[in-house]
């Protein structure tokens, strides 16, 4: 899936400067004072230097016109961002969407839909690729957080991995046969495919570790440390992420924490492309106070 954070920054996007714009305003304004008083000496016009001048009302209007062009310039950026997928959001993506033929769905995240309009785009083929399987299972149910699709053998049958959003990831029955209906809906399911809709979650794993705190640590930060991987791994986990050791200590090692030492699992667990790890127990154990 294209990510779009690494593309640059759109050029229609326009870099704003409030000081380039009042430098440009004071120095139209001097160049028009200068060519009125050159074409009428008789009025004695002084020479006019507003910039050493910030209390003099040319100056504050000149500032105040500045600020309103800024701000109508900002406008402009905001109306250009609203037409390209990486920046549209709300009601804006909502009609992003529809000019790629996507819809949102009832609860659906700005993220969650950029996610589909990608895949709805990457999916055009008259062949029925990957990304038009994983569209339609992803559209089935805003509750599908993932999904994997491959082929195991060399046959037409077709192995669909979905991974939810709630709870460890495992999906419920009724996610699977909402998923298993859209696949198999006419005008979805390629002819010669059969397809099998199963859950991702191929293995739970348990949690062990003992942790020290640093000396002014108050108590609350260990309390949260199982809510803090929960969290990690429901945002960084997925299709095809091993839970590695190195990982674990790295998340439970907030602010406050001074060592971690992981009693299990005693090694990586590695997941395959297709599968993915549920967090089991969290259990862990308050060793005292380290530096």
């Amino acid at each position: 899936m294209i990510d779009l954070s690494t593309l640059p920054t759109p050029l229609v996007v326009e870099t704003l400067d409030y000081e380039a714009i009042l430098s440009r305003r004071v120095t139209e304004f001097k160049s028009l004072w200068e060519a009125v008083r050159t074409a009428n000496p008789g009025l004695n016009l002084p020479q006019y230097d507003v910039q050493m001048l910030e209390t003099d009302p040319a100056m504050i209007l000149l500032q105040e016109a500045s600020y309103d062009e800024l701000r109508l310039r900002a406008r402009v950026n905001d109306a250009a961002r609203a037409n390209l997928l990486r920046y549209a959001a709300s009601a804006d993506l909502d009609h992003v969407a529809a000019d790629h033929g996507v819809t949102r769905l009832v609860g659906e995240t700005d993220a969650w839909l950029r996610e589909r309009i990608i895949l709805a785009d990457q999916a055009k083929s008259c062949g029925g690729p990957e990304e038009w399987y994983k569209f339609h299972a992803r559209s089935a149910s805003v509750d599908v957080r993932d999904v994997a699709v491959f082929r195991p053998g060399l046959g037409p049958q077709i192995e669909v991995a979905v991974l939810s959003r709630i709870g460890d990831g495992t999906p419920s029955g009724a996610l699977l046969t909402a998923v298993s209906s859209a696949l198999n809906a006419v005008g979805v399911k390629v002819i010669n495919d059969i397809l099998s809709v199963t859950a991702a979650v191929k293995t739970t794993v348990n949690i062990s570790a003992q942790i020290w705190l640093l000396p002014d640590t108050p108590m609350s930060v260990f309390s949260g440390l199982e809510s803090v991987l929960r969290a990690a791994h429901s945002t960084e986990g997925g299709l095809g992420f091993d839970l590695n050791l190195s990982w674990l200590i790295s998340r439970l090692s907030v602010p406050g924490v001074s060592k971690v030492a992981i009693t299990s699992p005693t090694g990586n667990v590695v997941i395959d492309d297709h599968g993915a790890v549920a967090l089991g127990t969290v259990a862990l154990t308050y060793m005292g106070v380290s530096r």
